[in-house]
This record gives C-alpha cells, structure tokens and sequence, in this order.
C-alpha cells in the first residue's frame, strides 16, 4: 500500500511520514475516525513505509524485497488482528489466521471496506464477529518470535473494540512493554468502546473525513463521472470515500435498509398491526449484524428529516430517493419526538447487540413508532 494510492489525508501523511524520516515512532498508534476515512489504508502504508529499504521523501520505493512482500500482504513480520466468527466445521476457525488467506483476497479488492461487508465476504449468518480470547495467545507468540528480515516486526489490530474483555486485558502488557521494534496500528471506528487501560498506552491520530474536492477529483478519475455528480456524491458522503462509493454504485444493502425503513413507518403510521408484524419478521430475517446496519442508517434517516425541516440545503445529505420519501415523512420528525425517536433506535441497536430476540425487538420498536410518529 502507497501512500499515493490514498485519497486526501495529506496532514496525517505528512505526520506519520516525519515520524518515520525522525526515528520517533510509538510503539502504540491509534487511528481513529469514522468509517470509510482511510484509517486502515494509512496504517497499512505507514507500515510498508517504516520497512521500505529505499523510501522517497513521500512514498515507499514499491521495489525493494519488503515492498515487494507488502504489496502482496506476505511479509513475514507483517501480522493482522481482525474479528473472525468461531467456525467448528471440518476445518476449525478459531483464529485470525485460519481466516488469512480470505483477509488478504478481501483487502486487494478494496482497501476501503466496512465491517458489515468483511462479515459477509466470510458469510458469517447471524453470527457477530470479534477478536475472541484465544487471539491474545496467539499475538504474544507472534511477537515473541524475532524478527525475520525487517527494521521493524508490525501489529495492525483492525477494529479493537471488537476485542472480547480477557483478550483485551491479556495484551495489556505487551503493548505497555513491546518487544524491541515492536509496533502496534490499532484502526477503529470507536475508540472509545477500546477499554481504557489499552486507549491510555497509545498515541491517538484523529483521521478526519476526506475533503470534498479530493473525494470528487478520485470518484472522476475511478467511477468515470462527470464533475458535477462526482461534487454532489461527495457531499453526500460526508467524508466517507466508502460511503461515496457505495452510493453510486447503489449498493444492494443501502438500498435494502432503505426499502425496509419505508415498510417500517408507513406500517407503524397506518397502524396496521399485521403489516407492523410482517415489517419486524422481515428486519429480523437480515441476519445480526445486518440488523445493527439498518438500526444505524435508521437513526441518520432520522437526523436528516429532521434537519431537513430547517430548510437548510448544506445541512441535508440525503440521495435521490431517500429525499423523495422525506418530502412527505419529514414534517412527522419534530422538537416533539426527535429525542425518543433517536433514543429508542438506539434502545434497539443496544439489544440486539446483547442478542435479545430479534422478533421481538423489533416489533417492539414498531410499537412505539406508531405512538411517536403521531405526536
């Protein structure tokens, strides 16, 4: 991975490309930022840079044997930590690397990617990912090996906050006290859900959303559309290239979310009871994590109703068709039921999070829209 190859983020390149020039590296970084910003992207070519053998003031060689080795995510002191799902088929999966070679298929795909669609390249069901206990034993056995060829042996742990509590505690030490040129890159879209004695040993990098002129000049140049669609998509992303991404591609989960929070309140404003129960069956259905993905764009759907009643265009990212559906909807999302709007989507996310029955959960929720919505 090039620094190059990423979009906007030239303050954060410019910083971690010091550091390394300056020899003052942390043995404990935090990336942080929503998803889709290019957090993973940039700790993955930090790492390429750090080992480079012939780096340029700006970029790694991409020809010396470690970029070589980089590039194709193999070299042997290069190691990824991300959330799996226990399998126990005839080939038990209980580890990251019984899912490497999938890892490594689904980042040259794409090195801007979200957590629901990892989870659904590896075809994970109902089943919710995460960095198990198992996972500690195998990162301090990884780090207690020396280093096979590089200047340094590097640690990218995507998403930490999927870390279950006794693997999180486990590493508490290791990263306090690393191996000699040792590196950890943790990546995570909530940082503040990382226990704090791990977000206390690291230096944290806010990435902020990519600029809009930067989106829209890659967005031309990749999808080959005009100016003028590529600015507004933009806009709409709100500083998520993978959300600009998903967006003109009309990506089928997005519009799936969309359709289903349609049937959700229209069912709860009619009132219709069977319409209300088939609408909660079919949520229920979409799998676990799929669930929490609709409960989340839910809740923005909400906020953007609600800030469209402001008659303030630059407050508003909305596409096409979720507008069409705001201009009748919209004036039901008031000061009156905002704040219990917002509170029971969240109520809901938070149960399903702790496994509660889908059904019910959202059957619930239809419930107590009809009673919101009317207010």
């Amino acid at each position: 991975m090039f620094f190059r190859d990423i979009i906007g983020q030239n303050d954060v390149k410019e910083q971690l490309i010091n550091s390394a020039k300056k020899g003052i590296i942390p043995h404990a970084q935090l990336f942080c930022g929503q998803e889709g910003v290019g957090k993973f992207p940039l700790a993955l070519a930090y790492a390429q840079y750090l080992n480079c053998e012939d780096p340029s003031e700006t970029d790694s060689c991409g020809k010396c044997p470690s970029c070589v080795k980089y590039n194709h995510l193999v070299h042997p002191d290069l190691h990824f930590v991300f959330p799996i799902v226990k399998k126990a088929a005839k080939k038990k999966k209980e580890v990251c690397d019984d899912y490497i070679t999938e890892w490594r298929e689904f980042i040259r795909q794409s090195c801007y990617f979200s957590f629901s669609r990892w989870l659904g390249y590896i075809d994970v069901e109902n089943s919710q990912g995460l960095i198990y206990s198992k996972e500690s034993e195998e990162i301090i056995r990884k780090l207690s090996l020396r280093i096979y060829e590089a200047r340094y042996k590097v640690m990218i742990i995507w998403l930490p906050e999927k870390m279950h509590e006794s693997c999180a505690n486990k590493l508490l030490k290791i990263i306090e006290e690393p191996t000699d040129n040792t590196i950890f890159l943790l990546v995570s879209n909530m940082p503040d859900h990382i226990i704090t004695t791990i977000q206390s040993r690291c230096q944290r990098i806010n990435i902020h959303g990519v600029e809009e002129k930067e989106m829209a000049r890659a967005l031309e140049a990749a999808c080959n559309i005009t100016p003028e669609d590529a600015a507004s998509v933009s806009r709409l992303a709100n500083g998520s290239y993978l959300k600009a991404m998903e967006t003109i591609s009309l990506n089928e989960e997005l519009k799936m979310f969309f359709n289903l929070f349609v049937r959700m309140m229209r069912a709860s404003y009619a009132r219709n009871i069977k319409e209300i129960k088939t609408a909660s069956n079919e949520i229920a259905g979409v799998g676990r994590e799929n669930q929490k993905g609709f409960l989340q764009y839910s809740q923005r759907l909400i906020r953007e109703y609600f800030a469209s009643n402001f008659n303030q265009a630059k407050m508003v990212y909305l596409t096409q068709d979720e507008a069409g559906f705001g201009m009748r909807f919209a004036p039901f999302i008031n000061e009156r039921n905002i704040i219990g709007f917002m509170n029971e989507l969240a109520l809901a996310e938070q149960h399903i999070e702790q496994n509660v029955n889908a059904k019910m959960v959202f059957f619930d929720l239809c419930l107590k829209i009809t009673m919101l919505i009317k207010q």
